[in-house]
């Protein structure tokens, strides 16, 4: 909700300050309240036990009767502005009432001689403040002390209540004003620096990738300029690759479009109809080398989005999704006079994923192991479970690829022969950007016997879904929602 309301970083850090201190202020107007309700109740009590005693020093006993006199100084002593009512009572030492109201009730408890009892009581239907003093009797102490008790009702004291809290709460206004001008202030001091970083971002050519100066940055920022020091230079890595994929794609789709303006140059200028012929299949060749690359520049494109786009993964059947794309390839083997076959020895060959993804993956190994592989050759796709894994391989006894040269091919492009077989570089970089994204790895290595090469492709652990053919309640593999069928 800030974010909406507030989106400046200074006033949600001036309100993240101003917010406990507006708290403390309601905390020091409540505690002033209370300590001027105290200092009140102090001033009252005191004017109380003075009147008492001032009355108590005029009390004396000639030939046992107990004369009281009330002295003025004693009742002006709570003179005020406020219309208060003040009541008093003297008892003598067996409670019979000497002089005063016969309304004011007496103490809640005992009171010693010369100590005196505070306490609150009501009197003609209206709240009141008393004290009850006990002064002793010298000439006849076996008497016991006279109870002396002076109340006032409380107008007065609520009015001096009321007038302390307010003289103590005026300034708090005030001093929070002032706080927050200053923290204002000393966020628009400390806040230069992040100000002088975002200029620096934003007064950046565009394009440029150079990592920020934190030099002058404070401690809580290094991290956020420590990490995106890190997104440009992953980011500057990112695009260095794309820019180089662009210039060989743009490259490879170049040398084609030549061949062919070429080609359809020559069949026009052509009267020969067998030369004419000639010219339309060599450019019925290129197009369909043309249509091979752009089809493989949208499938690496297509992988590389779905790790950062992945859809939510269903059952596939890999055993059928397997026998599909050999029979997919069947013209091209059967063109070069070539034995593919199929061995699946997993019982479980259900793998949580990508229909469209693992069919693109197995289509480019098995088709990349047909074109490198040549005439009468052997090219043999493998299945099997490994330790809870699924394991599928793809073998040829082609020329092999140099362990050297292992890393490089999965580069875009890259071609080791390239006057040998038809072919752009991209068939093991789309296979090893599939097997990312699927979370499966990709390995080369030399077969058991003989030259040639091995695929081996490794999909997680757990990955494998039980057999629907071995476990009661599962569907079978044709009745699996997007799963390839047989």
């Amino acid at each position: 909700m800030w974010t909406r309301v507030l989106p400046s970083l200074r006033a949600r850090l001036l309100v993240w300050l101003l917010v406990p201190l507006g708290l403390f202020a309601v905390f020091h107007i409540w505690f002033s309240r209370r300590e001027a309700v105290a200092m009140a109740s102090m001033v009252q009590d005191r004017l109380l036990l003075g009147s008492a005693r001032t009355i108590a020093q005029q009390i004396t006993c000639e030939d046992g009767l107990l004369e009281v006199s009330i002295p003025p100084a004693a009742l002006e002593l709570f003179q005020s502005a406020e219309q208060d009512r003040v009541y008093y009572r003297i008892a003598s030492p067996k409670g019979v009432l000497l002089s005063g109201y016969a309304e004011l009730p007496p103490p809640p408890g005992p009171v010693k001689a010369e100590e005196s009892l505070f306490f609150h009581a009501r009197v003609r239907d209206q709240p009141v403040r008393a004290v009850a003093y006990a002064q002793p009797i010298f000439a006849d102490p076996g008497e016991g002390p006279v109870i002396i008790e002076v109340a006032q009702t409380l107008q007065a004291h609520q009015a001096l209540a009321h007038q302390i809290w307010a003289n103590s709460s005026r300034q708090d206004p005030g001093i929070l004003f002032l706080v927050a001008v200053l923290v204002w202030f000393a966020l628009r001091g400390g806040l230069k620096t992040l100000v002088r970083l975002r200029d620096r971002v934003r007064d950046r050519q565009p394009g440029s990738l150079e990592p920020l100066d934190a030099g002058d940055v404070p401690l809580e920022l290094q991290p956020l300029v420590a990490t995106l020091n890190d997104y440009v230079r992953r980011l500057d890595g990112q695009m260095a690759v794309r820019t180089r994929f662009i210039a060989n794609a743009a490259h490879q789709l170049r040398t084609p479009f030549t061949v062919l303006q070429t080609q359809v140059n020559f069949g026009l200028r052509s009267a020969d109809p067998d030369q004419k012929d000639q010219a339309l299949k060599a450019i019925f060749q290129g197009v369909r080398r043309g249509t091979r690359l752009v089809n493989q520049l949208l499938a690496l494109s297509t992988a590389e989005a779905a790790q950062t786009h992945a859809r939510p993964p269903v059952p596939v059947n890999l055993a059928d999704l397997a026998q599909r794309v050999m029979e997919e390839q069947a013209a091209l083997a059967q063109s070069k006079d070539m034995d593919l076959g199929f061995d699946n020895r997993a019982d479980q060959a259900l793998l949580s994923g990508s229909p469209a993804m693992l069919h693109e993956l197995l289509a480019n190994l098995v088709d990349n192991a047909l074109r490198y592989t040549p005439a009468g050759g052997v090219v043999t796709v493998s299945l099997a479970l490994a330790e809870g894994a699924l394991v599928l391989r793809v073998e040829d006894n082609g020329p092999g690829i140099p362990e050297a040269d292992r890393i490089r091919v999965f580069e875009r492009f890259c071609r080791l022969r390239e006057d040998e077989a038809p072919g752009c570089g991209l068939g093991l970089s789309i296979a090893q950007e599939v097997a990312h994204a699927l979370g499966a790895s990709i390995e080369l290595a030399d077969p058991a016997e003989g030259h040639g090469l091995v695929v081996t492709l490794t999909f997680p652990k757990g990955s494998a879904l039980p057999d629907p053919v071995q476990t009661p309640g599962l569907p079978c593999p044709s009745c699996i929602p997007g799963a390839p069928g047989p």
